[in-house]
């Protein structure tokens, strides 16, 4: 895997308008760039394949009544090394393999809890890896949740 550094690129998947502005403004309140964003799967597929997404942050209830698990499956034919990362009110109903998801946040999004996720994933994902904490916001993958290696 080619190991990004900040500023990340992230994509935001969320057919609520104020919680995709959240969202927004902690990404860059964080430090990082939204280069795209999305409320269904139809918005997905007309993202430019020139982005070069490192994150994606995508609910699994969309509008138009498309799924995040379908628009998981176009980033990563698309962006193979974009990390993804489900945010959902009802993380019972992510597959277990996690739909190639890298992990969960749950809804609704703490301020600090969000905050807490990206800087984890930014640990995890960025040259060189650092040996943070998962938060509790985050539930990671088994292969997201291993180890970094350098």
């Amino acid at each position: 895997m080619n190991r990004p550094t900040p500023p990340l690129k992230i994509m935001i998947v969320e057919d609520e308008p104020l919680i995709a502005m959240d969202m927004e403004m902690m990404v860059e309140e964080a430090g990082h760039k939204v280069i795209a964003e999305a409320a269904s799967l139809y918005d997905a597929e007309d993202w430019d394949n020139g982005l070069e997404p490192d994150v994606a942050f995508v609910d699994i209830q969309l509008g138009r009544k498309t799924s995040g698990l379908d628009v998981s499956k176009l980033i990563q034919q698309r962006w193979p090394e974009t990390i993804i990362v489900f945010v959902t009110a009802n993380p019972k109903i992510i597959p277990e393999d996690f739909g190639g998801a890298h992990g969960v946040i749950p809804k609704p999004l703490s301020h600090n809890g969000f905050l807490a996720a990206i800087k984890y994933i930014q640990a995890r994902v960025c040259d060189p890896p650092q040996g943070e904490l998962r938060p509790n916001s985050f539930t990671a993958s088994p292969a997201f949740a291993a180890p970094c290696s350098q």
